[in-house]
């Protein structure tokens, strides 16, 4: 009798907190429309959003929003505000401050009041949906109840606060600055110059990670589109399929929740991808103690605390980052500049053709990305979009002094990079630099090595008649050019120095007969990260010493290349010495490792990247937790392969366009739609995004199977 009490008790708990928040997804509801819609979802739980006018698309699209994922979109306000302290407590007291040192809250209030009036009233819309789940009377999800709070209502503030998280982690080069500055410091300038290169001279033209061919590539005779964006792992994944149609308004693809309208997608005419630029939009300004115009009080508020104070100087660059030697180095990022927030998804998710395309891109102020671009007439390019600063007299590369190193406006958007319809019948794009070498700009920025870039080129260029389901090969491929020419490099150096040593024969014997591939169940993969790791350290510690250990930077695999090639002098009596210490080293390192053993070929790189992803709350319920991750998850790629993979970021998800029959494009996100863990949603992707399958993208005649009448 009591074990039936107990399990009646468990199981009404389980319902009221866990199955009681799902939203609702079929029937009808009363919302503030201006004509009868629907939100239909398909086996996926993608909702298809029909509407009579753009306003009421956009205000179900933030209700939708809500439903599915409300406490991420809190959670990423209060991230970018810098409150999360207010309902976590002390463990990200941190983290709050350095969202107040950059003003974020601040900055996206300055952005709200001076938005354009089309721009306002999308996010305003937008913000009446979300307001619209909360007046509801809706279950809030279980999250707000294990930590004690209700959301407050959602403002287009709030929606700014979104897109400039997504701003800050894409645009991190303050901190390239002060590491390459300290390292200027203690060692020697053409050294460390040489460490820090912004192009490689391998560079298959033009920027980030995605890819569009011609139909003479094709087995169509249309235009292909991939686009596989790396970002930092979080669960739920940042991503939000949806679909939107209303009259002038048919387009599908990712949203970021919190933020209206899709990012990346297709409409019925073209389609399109986006990722990271890396161009250098901050700078850090050196300023003396009494430069500040003003002290900003923060007050952060602290769960189970007393509230924490913490002033900001604010000098007329920006805010001070670091206090250094009787300095103040203050922080110009662009996304703080007047007029740093522009919108232009509204006109990119209607635009038919290249030049609406473009016409929508030259509003967009940043991050600073790679736009990829198809359509049906079968045209495709690829234009740079964003604000740029010009910098005439210096390179942005460390901190500088202001006067004759300001800023001199943006460069014109005419004269971004871009390219329509090339005669190679293709642009790829992998995060490298896509500056001409004598472009008319100084060009600074974090950019990728080439590397990935060159690997899709070699992949497409082998055939023609490519089919959707064949890109997805291309987007998982794991084969590392960089790691593999470093394996040839130290069985070259063992085969006439080491054989005396009987463990680094063994981890020799396995690079000899490697192919290159960054694959989980491999050994080879982890003894080649293992000896670039130590190999990198050592050439940046002859360069600055007591830096190696800091400097990893993107470039650095081009660098240590570029020293094996040229062997240039002044940097080591007997380079190949260094190289075979690093190799012993890595393999002493891969013997200390738990679950690896002494014996190299029993090694497995999957155990070395094992991580797990776990959603921020649920994981850390007792007893239950564990059901609320994925993982632990062996994974395998680098940041040198074309499927980019580290215990910190990964694809975040991936999208193929068939510009002849949308119906055949693909698409996956990495977990699951929905936020809330009871939801069928919630991780009912992971596996296909994992094994590198994915879903078809639902377009013109999608598979329904919950309708929700709004009248």
């Amino acid at each position: 009798m009591l074990a039936a009490v107990v399990l009646s008790a468990v199981a009404g708990v389980g319902w009221w907190f866990g199955i009681r928040p799902l939203p609702k997804s079929s029937g009808v509801i009363q919302l503030a429309l201006s004509k009868p819609a629907e939100i239909a979802r398909d086996a996926a739980g993608v909702p298809h959003i029909a509407a009579a006018t753009m306003d009421d698309v956009v205000f179900l699209q933030g209700f939708v929003h809500a439903q599915d994922r409300l406490f991420q979109m809190d959670g990423l306000r209060r991230l970018a505000a810098g409150e999360l302290s207010e309902v976590i407590g002390p463990a990200t007291l941190d983290t709050d401050k350095d969202s107040r040192r950059l003003r974020m809250r601040r900055v996206a209030e300055e952005h709200a009041r001076t938005l354009g009036a089309n721009d306002k009233r999308i996010l305003a819309t937008y913000a009446r949906g979300v307001n619209a789940f909360l007046d509801s009377g809706a279950p809030l999800p279980v999250e707000f109840s294990l930590l004690g709070y209700k959301p407050r209502r959602w403002t287009e503030t709030d929606s700014i606060l979104a897109g400039l998280q997504m701003f800050r982690s894409l645009t991190t080069t303050w901190k390239d600055e002060v590491l390459k500055r300290s390292m200027l410091r203690k060692g020697e300038p053409e050294k460390v110059n040489f460490l820090f290169p912004v192009r490689t001279g391998s560079e298959v033209q033009l920027g980030s990670n995605a890819w569009a061919i011609s139909g003479r590539l094709t087995a169509s005779g249309k235009p292909l589109l991939a686009n596989d964006p790396h970002l930092e792992w979080t669960f739920p994944g940042p991503w939000y399929t949806v679909h939107l149609r209303a009259e002038g308004l048919n387009v599908m693809g990712v949203s970021l929740p919190g933020v209206p309208m899709v990012i990346i997608g297709h409409n019925e005419r073209i389609a399109w991808g986006i990722t990271n630029l890396h161009y250098d939009v901050q700078d850090l300004y050196i300023e003396p103690q009494e430069a500040f115009l003003r002290r900003e009080k923060e007050t952060i508020q602290v769960k189970g605390r007393n509230p924490e104070t913490l002033d900001v100087p604010v000098t007329k660059h920006g805010p001070v980052i670091i206090t250094e030697g009787g300095h103040l180095l203050a922080l110009r990022w662009v996304a703080a500049e007047p007029g740093g927030f522009g919108f232009p998804f509204t006109a990119i998710n209607k635009a038919a053709n290249w030049k609406e395309f473009t016409a929508a891109l030259a509003e967009f102020t940043g991050p600073g990305s790679n736009f990829v671009y198809a359509d049906v007439e079968g045209n495709i390019g690829y234009h740079a979009a964003g604000k740029l600063p010009v910098r005439k007299t210096y390179d942005g590369d460390i901190p500088t002094e202001g006067g004759k190193t300001e800023w001199a406006g943006f460069i014109p958007f005419a004269e971004l990079p871009s390219v329509y319809n090339p005669a190679s019948g293709m642009v790829i794009t992998a995060n490298q630099n896509p500056f001409p070498e004598k472009y008319a700009y100084r060009v600074n920025g974090n950019f990728s090595s080439h590397y990935r870039s060159r690997q899709i080129e070699s992949r497409l260029k082998a055939r023609s008649g490519w089919k959707p389901e064949e890109m997805l090969p291309i987007q998982m491929d794991l084969y590392s050019a960089f790691s593999h020419r470093l394996a040839r490099e130290l069985v070259r150096i063992w085969e006439q120095r080491g054989k005396g040593n009987p463990k680094l024969s063994a981890a020799a014997g396995i690079l000899k007969n490697w192919d290159g591939q960054m694959r989980q169940d491999l050994a080879a993969p982890l003894i080649i990260t293992l000896t670039f790791q130590h190999f990198r350290r050592a050439v940046a510690e002859r360069a600055a010493k007591g830096e190696g250990a800091r400097y990893e930077l993107q470039m650095a695999p081009v660098v240590l290349e570029k020293l094996l090639d040229a062997r240039p002098a002044g940097w080591f009596d007997d380079i190949d010495a260094v190289l075979l210490k690093s190799f012993s080293t890595a393999v002493e390192e891969g013997v200390a490792i738990k679950d690896q053993g002494d014996d190299p070929a029993r090694w497995d790189y999957g155990r070395y990247t094992t991580f797990t992803l776990a959603h921020p709350v649920l994981s850390r319920v007792p007893s239950i937790g564990r059901w609320f991750s994925v993982g632990p998850t062996p994974m395998d790629g680098a940041s040198t392969t074309v499927k980019q993979t580290t215990r910190r970021l990964g694809p975040s998800m991936r999208f193929i366009a068939d510009l002849s029959d949308w119906d055949k494009s693909l698409h996956n996100i990495t977990i699951g739609q929905s936020g809330h863990p009871f939801s069928r949603h919630f991780m009912d992707q992971w596996e296909k995004y994992y094994s590198g399958r994915s879903l078809p993208m639902q377009f013109s005649h999608p598979n329904i199977v919950e309708k929700l009448r709004v009248e």
